[in-house]
């Protein structure tokens, strides 16, 4: 049996491809500055699961449901948000932090994340809740925790102890949300061997790097896909 298998969409988008052939989207925006044209639209989506609700992580999310007809698992404002978007009411796709959530095999656990979530309508903020982690256990064979756009906080170590993540994906890029300094710090507390960056280089506010990371990581290893690349989990 296959692995699993992790791309990078750039920005913050990933897909998780199971032992199964099953595909996971998280933050499906495939239409950020760094997806490549041939990501841009997917043969196949099966599952998609959001983190928070801003524009860069939602992406492409109902138009993909649509098409494809598959369920979408978010926190439950931001859920209720896209049912009145136009994707089906539907409470069991609708999540809270510390839960979690068994689609045939592939689980999703909402974690903590400190950041924020809205969306901008009519000239205001729209409240989506709040910002979440997701921890993916995928058909047995792995765990990969997304921490989301997210600050570095303590409570990553307990994370780590709970759920013994294989991979981490970090976002990395600063202003938005932590840097590699941070990055570093958290890769400790979640007592990761080895870590994706994301959610760097796509505008020239995003400054923070791979190697930036790998100067300060000490028994973590940055793996660094270019967008459109897979790696094994």
């Amino acid at each position: 049996m296959a692995g699993v298998k992790l791309t990078w969409l750039g920005h913050a988008a990933f897909r998780v491809e199971a032992p199964s052939g099953r595909r996971l989207y998280v933050d499906p925006w495939l239409g950020n500055p760094k997806c490549p044209e041939s990501e841009r639209e997917p043969e196949r989506v099966d599952l998609i699961a959001l983190t928070h609700g801003h524009d860069d992580h939602v992406g492409e999310t109902v138009e993909l449901a649509q098409r494809f007809e598959c369920p979408v698992y978010a926190q439950v404002e931001l859920r209720g948000w896209l049912a009145g978007k136009g994707l089906p009411e539907d409470a069991t796709q609708a999540m809270n932090k510390g839960g979690t959530v068994d689609v045939g095999g592939i689980t999703i656990t909402m974690t903590d994340a400190n950041h924020s979530s809205s969306a901008f309508e009519n000239g205001s903020f729209v409240y989506l809740g709040e910002p979440a982690g997701l921890v993916i256990g995928v058909e047995g064979a792995a765990r990969i925790y997304f921490a989301g756009d997210t600050n570095v906080f303590g409570d990553m170590e307990l994370i780590g102890r709970l759920y013994e993540p294989d991979l981490v994906v970090l976002p990395i890029g600063d202003h938005y949300t932590m840097g590699p300094k941070e990055a570093a710090l958290a890769a400790e507390l979640l007592g990761a061997q080895r870590m994706v960056p994301c959610h760097y280089g796509t505008f020239p506010l995003l400054t923070g790097t791979p190697d930036a990371c790998r100067e300060r990581m000490s028994g973590c290893e940055v793996v660094a896909p270019e967008p459109g690349e897979t790696i094994e989990v």
